[in-house]
């Protein structure tokens, strides 16, 4: 078996590549101007999976720009940014799992027909963000934990449609409180994948230093 660095394998897509840094530019936008969006309807609507999507969209654009501040560095720190990108998401999830909670004994019947315009514009949105970044999942943890996160980001927006449908069709608030512990779900999964992914990472660079060091 052959192994080698990222940037040293044909295979790998480049660190810094033009088709890289538009596609993170692309999503950044994309998360950001859909976060202002769902966190506006879910609150009119009373919906905890438009709000708890919101919060993803925003943990995603704050990751996508750190995933343009480190691409082309070292992979000592694009595995440490990889680190804090994945330990967000696990906060965040943990957050989605404790307002479900909440939200399951106090909340109320969320408006069906705003979650599922809004979550239908977001899958849309989303899922062609995650076709565009989909070479790109085969890379080191950073590039990993880009295409996770829009991966992520469309199954939550098909979610909330289903979400919505389950409201209409039931006259409660239930299939909304299911699918925000859903979305909490991925972000613990998304997260766990990113950071041993990239102390992983950080194990192997600190060995061959190691090595090196010793030679």
């Amino acid at each position: 078996m052959t192994c080698c660095h990222d940037d040293q394998c044909a295979s790998t897509p480049s660190l810094n590549s033009s088709g890289w840094r538009r596609g993170l530019w692309i999503a950044l936008a994309v998360n950001a101007g859909f976060f202002l969006t769902e966190i506006i309807a879910g609150a009119a609507a009373g919906s905890t999976a438009l709000q708890a999507d919101a919060l993803d969209f925003f943990g995603d654009t704050a990751n996508y720009a750190i995933s343009l501040g480190v691409a082309g560095m070292a992979l000592t720190w694009r595995a440490r940014a990889a680190v804090a990108k994945g330990g967000t998401l696990v906060v965040f999830a943990l957050w989605v799992l404790g307002s479900t909670i909440w939200h399951a004994l106090y909340g109320t019947v969320p408006r069906a027909e705003v979650m599922g315009v809004v979550g239908f514009a977001a899958l849309v949105a989303n899922g062609g963000v995650a076709l565009m970044l989909y070479r790109f999942r085969g890379g080191d943890a950073n590039m990993r934990s880009v295409w996770i996160c829009s991966r992520n980001d469309a199954l939550g927006n098909f979610a909330v449609l289903l979400a919505a449908i389950g409201v209409f069709g039931t006259g409660t608030g239930w299939p909304d409180i299911i699918v925000a512990a859903i979305i909490g779900g991925l972000g613990l999964s998304g997260g766990w994948q990113i950071v041993r992914q990239a102390r992983g990472e950080l194990y192997s660079e600190s060995a061959a230093r190691s090595v090196m060091a010793a030679e």
